[in-house]
């Protein structure tokens, strides 16, 4: 396929530029009052379940410490708190009765890309600030029926289209640990509430990294799952070949919690090949742009790894970036479904309609290639694992550290800059959505500007739960603090 000069009107002057919020008021998570924010998904449940606290209780504190997160770094779009004081008052009394399913009373969030019907899903986009579902997606439903209390919608960029949060609607949410530093999107409201203790859970869309880019940014854990393997509709049209939802918690072992209830029927499937003997692992898949502190880090990873007694095997699947393939893919879609849809395009914000306008220019020849190649890509990283029997790769999430407010890219990586047309700098996380494979994002230290870093685990296919087993290990590994964090004040020179 032929690169064309398209993508300058999505990326050349038309970002502005954003000051980073306020934060240099700290929330104070260390008195009594709220620590059972500090908890995570599985701690709460269990103080729940022993009547340390009702779910009356916990989602008030819930609700106090968004209201203080909310002014600092605005990860909430849409507010439920009646809806779901309603739903907390029943769960005190399935309790007490002793009914209530897996997740009776636990206070979370979903995005607002994702249907609750009744109330809105605007999905980032001003244009659908008036649009309400009258369905309510699966995976939500599966959420409630254990007993999940929505108290909140988290914010995402316009139609959820950018690897940053910040829309016309909903305006920019930043990082708690820097907030003149981006906190990844498109789930980046989603990140920041578990990573501030809003929740200790949100569930996450992903098809093109949207769940691994803020959960690496954020310092917490972010899982895409196979494939199919989360419901997902009824819900928006696009993307309908590369999105998965998926869990966005503080622990692996909340991530899997979070997936065997939202996996519906999928834990029957029989795994690649039960648990992997051998761990491949890349630090750049053979091409990838890294900053030192990240090398540094995945080094240090792997090699705690390896004084573990894991058996480790460098490689990977021979391939150059996928970038263009996803890139195709997914803007052609976009500009498919947006030529059928209701809406007006000329109220669409500048950086969805050039991303849209981008997919324009492409045939459905171009496409239908971009299709073909999906399959030699799965075709690879098959060969990867059937060379070594092993069912899992690890690689860094991302090359870099959450870069400064006021464009939707990274300028450069190392030495690299980061060019039109296709701005790789997320060149780790296409292959999953692309192929439909599981990935997971774990933290893996703190870089060099004081931001999280991240680690990915990818499965063969249908090895989720092998994802998730390997993943807890190099998490106990690493040994990452899990409680909430602290929001702070920006130290960087806002850059244009």
């Amino acid at each position: 396929m032929q690169t064309k000069p398209l993508l300058s009107k999505l990326l050349t002057g038309i970002f502005p530029i954003i000051k980073g919020r306020d934060s240099s008021r700290p929330v104070n998570n260390s008195s009594g009052d709220m620590q059972e924010n500090s908890l995570t998904a599985k701690e709460q449940l269990k103080a729940l379940e022993s009547g340390a606290i009702t779910a009356v209780d916990l989602l008030e504190l819930t609700i106090l410490q968004a209201e203080k997160i909310a002014p600092l770094l605005n990860p909430l779009a849409v507010k439920l708190y009646s809806r779901a004081r309603q739903a907390a008052q029943e769960a005190d009394k399935k309790r007490a009765s002793g009914k209530g399913g897996r997740l009776c009373g636990l206070p979370i969030t979903i995005k607002d890309s994702q249907f609750l019907a009744g109330y809105p899903c605007a999905n980032g986009a001003l244009v659908l600030s008036d649009f309400i579902p009258n369905e309510t997606c699966r995976a939500i439903e599966l959420l409630e029926q254990e007993g999940a209390i929505i108290f909140a919608k988290t914010t995402c960029p316009e139609f959820s289209l950018t690897g940053v949060t910040h829309s016309e609607i909903y305006g920019l949410t930043s990082n708690p640990w820097n907030s003149e530093r981006t906190c990844g999107g498109s789930s980046g409201g989603a990140a920041v509430a578990v990573a501030t203790g809003v929740g200790s859970f949100s569930l996450g869309g992903d098809g093109g990294g949207s769940i691994r880019i803020p959960a690496g940014f954020c310092g917490i854990v972010g899982f895409k799952p196979s494939f199919g393997a989360i419901p997902r509709e009824p819900c928006f049209p696009s993307w309908q070949s590369l999105v998965c939802y998926g869990p966005m918690t503080r622990s692996v072992a909340d991530a899997r919690l979070f997936f065997e209830v939202l996996s519906e029927g999928f834990s029957a499937k029989k795994p690649a090949r039960g648990k992997s003997t051998t761990i491949i692992y890349s630090e750049d898949l053979g091409f990838a742009p890294l900053d030192s502190d990240v090398r540094e880090a995945f080094r240090n990873a792997i090699e705690l790894m390896r004084d573990d007694g894991f058996k480790l095997v460098d490689d990977n699947p021979g391939l150059p970036s996928s970038a263009i393939t996803w890139a195709v893919t997914a803007s052609y879609d976009a500009a498919e479904h947006a030529r059928g849809s209701a809406y007006n395009i000329d109220y669409v914000g500048e950086v969805a309609k050039g991303f849209i306008d981008f997919g324009e220019q492409f045939s459905a020849e171009d496409f239908e290639q971009a299709q073909a190649h999906r399959k030699v890509i799965r075709t690879h990283y098959s060969e990867l694992f059937d060379r070594h029997a092993a069912d899992i790769l690890i690689t860094p999430t991302l090359g870099c550290e959450a870069f400064p407010h006021g464009t939707i890219h990274p300028k450069k990586i190392d030495d690299t800059h980061i060019e039109l047309p296709w701005l790789d700098w997320a060149s780790f996380l296409y292959d999953a959505n692309l192929t439909g494979l599981p990935a997971c994002a774990i933290p893996m230290g703190i870089g060099d500007e004081g931001l999280p870093l991240s680690l990915q685990i990818i499965g063969a296919e249908g090895s989720d739960y092998e994802v998730l087993r390997v993943a807890e290990s190099i998490e106990r590994l690493i040994g990452w603090d899990n409680s909430i964090v602290v929001p702070v004040s920006g130290t960087l020179e806002q850059t244009a």
